[in-house]
């Protein structure tokens, strides 16, 4: 199944979820370029919600850009299968190589904010991430391996830390306490 059919075949568990679906949807329908950087007004990104076998903890990483604790993810690229991108990510940033997804199916949905930011030296204006969430669990204790290039840090959480800790409170409110209480339906 393609990505857009994805979408449209995903159940929003809020309002901010319904209204992003929507806005994803146009924007793939209206947009050649919405797996590409190169369109530097929106593109899609894919994000990982990792979680220990007894569902008490996640795994985040501190990202240097955001220069907050943060779930795992990272740019589309060209790719449509954006399971495949999150689980990639979830290697390269964190170096669990044995996670698995809980379920194939998209777990929630975010349009984020990207503020202007210097990448490998150069700037990358502001910009929106159409961002599509898996979720996936992974045994603590796995070797975790750093990213030094985009992070500073990785590290398990329990859910109350996973609030806490975090520096962006738009974050924090909006997309983490959601997946936290999405954990508890599963």
């Amino acid at each position: 199944m393609n990505l857009y059919e994805s979408l449209k075949k995903y159940k929003p568990s809020n309002e901010q979820e319904m209204c992003d679906k929507e806005v994803m949807l146009k924007f793939i329908e209206n947009n050649d370029d919405y797996l590409e950087r190169s369109n530097e007004v929106a593109h899609f990104s894919a994000s990982i919600w990792t979680i220990n076998k007894e569902r008490t903890k996640t795994l985040m990483v501190y990202h240097n850009i955001y220069d907050s604790w943060s779930w795992v993810g990272g740019h589309a690229d060209g790719v449509e299968d954006l399971c495949e991108v999150a689980l990639r990510e979830l290697q390269e940033e964190t170096g669990v190589a044995h996670a698995r997804l809980v379920s194939n199916d998209i777990f929630s949905i975010e349009t984020l904010t990207v503020n202007g930011h210097i990448k490998r030296g150069k700037y990358v204006p502001c910009h929106l991430h159409m961002n599509v969430t898996y979720l996936a669990e992974a045994d603590e204790g796995e070797e975790l391996i750093m990213k030094e290039d985009e992070n500073q840090g990785v590290r398990w959480f329990s859910f109350d830390e996973a609030i806490s800790k975090p520096s962006e409170p738009w974050m924090v409110e909006n997309i983490y306490k959601k997946l936290i209480e999405k954990c508890k339906t599963i």
